[in-house]
């Protein structure tokens, strides 16, 4: 999976995350795991956007090239450094064997009933949050 270098910044209630390889790219959000799932969602959706214009994915630099040119840029305060992956929806569903705890597949089968949606759509839910977090 691509993951692509972000830069975060702000304070509890007003946080931002900034892709430095993909310009005009950012998410933002009441907390740090909140701004890194936008951030996700964007990332997403502006290589979609890149992609339907004819451009291409741009090659993710390392956690240290972001970091130097980062900490040489006078205008950079203090941030954060994680990492967002670039989760696409390709949609064509592919059938998965998953082997779970039966604890944790009764609150997944009881939150997926409270929510109106299948225990497919939870499990795929629950990844698309989740994984920003794994930076």
């Amino acid at each position: 999976m691509t993951r692509y270098v972000a830069l975060i910044d702000g304070k509890p209630g007003a946080f931002g995350v900034v892709i430095p390889d993909c310009p005009g790219c950012a998410g933002m959000g009441d907390t740090i795991e909140d701004a890194l799932d936008n951030a996700a969602e964007g990332l997403r959706d502006w290589m979609e956007a890149i992609e339907a214009q004819g451009g291409a994915a741009p090659v993710p630099r390392s956690m240290e090239a972001v970091r130097a040119e980062a900490e040489a840029d006078p205008d950079t305060g203090e941030v954060l450094y994680a990492t967002v992956p670039l989760i696409r929806d390709l949609g064509r569903p592919v059938k998965a064997n998953l082997s779970l705890d039966s604890g944790v597949l009764a609150a997944i089968d009881a939150t997926a009933r409270r929510l109106g949606v299948t225990r497919s759509a939870m499990v795929e839910l629950l990844a698309k949050r989740g994984l920003p977090a794994f930076g």
